[in-house]
């Protein structure tokens, strides 16, 4: 018979394997934009990461990045947001329209904008809580509305900006090499993190998210909570809207639903990173300049214009997967503690 001692399975050994396995789930998806970056420029080295080509995608997946935040919010009460590409697709109809149609001062029609993306996330606020119906059916349903107003505001046609003032073009500008469209983004970000990490009101979001039951036991309303998640995805989804307008200087129906997968593809993903289990600003952000990043090295090499579907629909569906394990791993790791 053996006289070995075994080391205790909460050792500290075991401690030390856990935290490293804790420690590169949290920056794996750091060390994969890191990756793909590397490899990337390796294969293009002439075009990858040139300035033209790193600042438009900035540019561009600033507004992917607002609509990824836009789906997060409801997403940390654990309800979802279906309407952010439709919602998106009207403020970038109405920042064009409401200066080319009515002569309306762009910062004017941008606060007017804004209060519209307030007023559809409450509205998709009280469907979901005051009425009880399926977040997926009642954003759904309402971003479909949005889109008949999108279509009949431009009649089906497209608007071309032609009376769009310089101050107004001079959004899609650049601070050095970093374009306004990016500081916004970021600035956007660090106020949304500030909300969701250090004030009561967003860190119920979670609590929420977590347990319903639990909430209202400490005095969380329900209500109230999930309500104020969708009218911050609301305005949020109607900033991206502007930025895509500004971006484009033309208003097209069309343009906005193609953003909902990469949106929430970045969501998902996100939450397998920094804090695995749970959604935040920051590994949001990651998610989507890896996919941005990942995508255009892909269509350097040559890829077809068809792939991006492909590539976007197969994203998501890894990343919801990641995050359902991951949240899985967190509420393990809780329950252990």
């Amino acid at each position: 018979m053996s006289t070995e001692t075994q080391a205790p399975v909460d050792g500290p050994r075991a401690r030390t394997r856990t935290g490293g396995a804790e420690v590169f789930q949290r920056f794996a998806l750091v060390g994969a934009f890191v990756v793909v970056l590397v490899v990337f420029a390796a294969l293009r080295p002439d075009s990858y990461l040139s300035a033209g080509n790193v600042q438009n995608l900035l540019t561009a997946q600033s507004v992917t990045m607002l609509l990824a935040f836009a789906v997060m919010v409801p997403l940390a009460t654990d309800e979802f947001d279906l309407s952010v590409g439709y919602h998106a697709g009207l403020a970038q109809v109405l920042i064009i329209g409401m200066q080319e149609k009515h002569g309306m001062s762009w910062p004017l029609a941008v606060v007017m904008i804004l209060l519209v993306g307030a007023v559809v996330g409450l509205v998709n606020g009280v469907l979901v809580t005051r009425f009880g119906i399926s977040s997926f059916i009642a954003t759904l349903g309402s971003g479909m509305f949005l889109f008949g107003i999108t279509n009949w505001f431009t009649g089906g046609e497209q608007i071309i900006g032609t009376k769009l003032t310089e101050s107004f073009l001079s959004l899609t500008g650049a601070v050095g090499w970093l374009p306004w469209f990016a500081v916004l983004a970021v600035v956007v970000g660090v106020v949304l993190w500030v909300y969701l990490e250090r004030t009561v009101s967003g860190r119920s979001l979670f609590v929420v998210g977590s347990s319903r039951r639990a909430a209202e036991l400490t005095g969380v309303s329900v209500t109230r909570t999930v309500t104020t998640a969708f009218v911050v995805s609301g305005v949020l989804a109607a900033l991206g809207g502007i930025l895509l307008g500004a971006n484009l200087r033309t208003g097209t129906a069309s343009v906005g639903p193609e953003y909902l997968l990469p949106a929430f593809a970045g969501a998902m993903l996100g939450a397998t990173s920094i804090k695995p289990g749970r959604f935040n600003v920051l590994g949001t952000a990651i998610a989507v300049l890896t996919l941005a990043f990942l995508f255009s090295g892909v269509q350097q090499l040559g890829a077809p214009f068809y792939v991006e579907y492909f590539f976007n629909g197969g994203i998501l569906v890894v990343a919801v997967g990641l995050s359902v394990f991951a949240a899985k791993r967190h509420r393990e790791r809780a329950s252990r503690a």
